[in-house]
């Protein structure tokens, strides 16, 4: 019986191996990987970064680190400075960004009404849409003019299980759906986030029913210590969810009374986009 057993485990191993010599990896994945890892890291660090510091962060050779660069800044989407050598992100990415956002009209449809709603709530309000299993921040609206003025940077992926964003788009799933998705990108930290970041699937999924029923999420320093938002799902005629938009501002302003308050202008810009989505090349591939 062991010699079985040793011989079926060897039989394992062999076609393990075998499988791996017969699909080696493609170097160019290996190498796109690295190059998004590196932009990725540089986004995060508009000061720049030192080429060792780069190589340690990522875990990558010094030297592969370098030749990258090289390509990297070949291509115009990064420069090192002259005066200290580090490395450091051009506006290149950013010129993309936007010129995709324009051609794809989600500005052009989205801001009068997320204009509208900013002058009303008085607080800062933003759209982000669904892409993939990802939400992205693309259009905001400041209307908070005096005072303190929550403003977070824009084009940043959601963090679902700690924003008001990520609560009103879960909430339009089951609890297996949405759990699957938390799962991949993994929970908040209270330290990174809130003190009140939900960090269990029991927390969570209690944020979502709230939701569900409520018709529009709500949140108080889950995000960020001191502030409160809320958020609605823009759904388009076939149920399909294509974006969210929030409302976000300090907690001595933006009350859960004031939130409740708002909760039918909240819901009705979220209609009033979907409804206007249609003008939107982007919009409509995702409806």
């Amino acid at each position: 019986m062991k010699n079985m057993e040793m011989f079926s485990t060897s039989e394992n191993t062999w076609q393990k191996l075998e499988s791996r010599l017969s699909h080696p990896p493609n170097p160019m994945t290996a190498i796109l990987e690295r190059s998004f890892k590196v932009l990725e890291h540089l986004a995060g660090h508009p000061e720049g970064r030192a080429l060792s510091a780069l190589s340690a962060e990522l875990g990558m050779p010094l030297s592969a680190t370098h030749r990258l660069l090289g390509e990297l800044i070949r291509c115009g989407y990064v420069r090192q400075d002259q005066r200290h050598g580090d490395y450091m992100l051009t506006i290149k990415l950013v010129s993309l960004g936007l010129s995709f956002l324009s051609n794809s009209g989600i500005v052009d449809v989205a801001q009068p009404l997320l204009d509208r709603l900013a002058a009303e709530a008085g607080e800062l309000v933003r759209l982000a849409v669904v892409d993939g299993d990802a939400l992205t921040f693309v259009a905001k609206a400041q209307g908070a003019m005096r005072g303190l003025r929550y403003d977070p940077d824009m084009g940043l992926s959601v963090n679902l299980s700690c924003s008001s964003a990520g609560h009103a788009w879960l909430s339009t799933m089951s609890d297996e759906q949405a759990l699957q998705l938390v799962a991949r990108q993994g929970f908040g930290k209270p330290e990174d986030f809130g003190p009140k970041a939900p960090t269990s699937v029991k927390a969570l999924l209690a944020y979502l029913r709230a939701a569900r029923k409520r018709g529009f999420a709500m949140i108080n320093e889950v995000f960020a210590p001191g502030m409160t938002a809320m958020a609605a799902p823009v759904r388009v005629g076939n149920g399909a969810v294509i974006g969210v938009i929030t409302i976000a501002g300090p907690l001595v302003r933006l009350t859960e009374e004031r939130m409740l308050e708002l909760g039918p202008a909240l819901l009705a810009t979220a209609e009033d986009v979907a409804r206007a989505s249609g003008a939107s090349a982007l919009f409509r591939r995702k409806a």
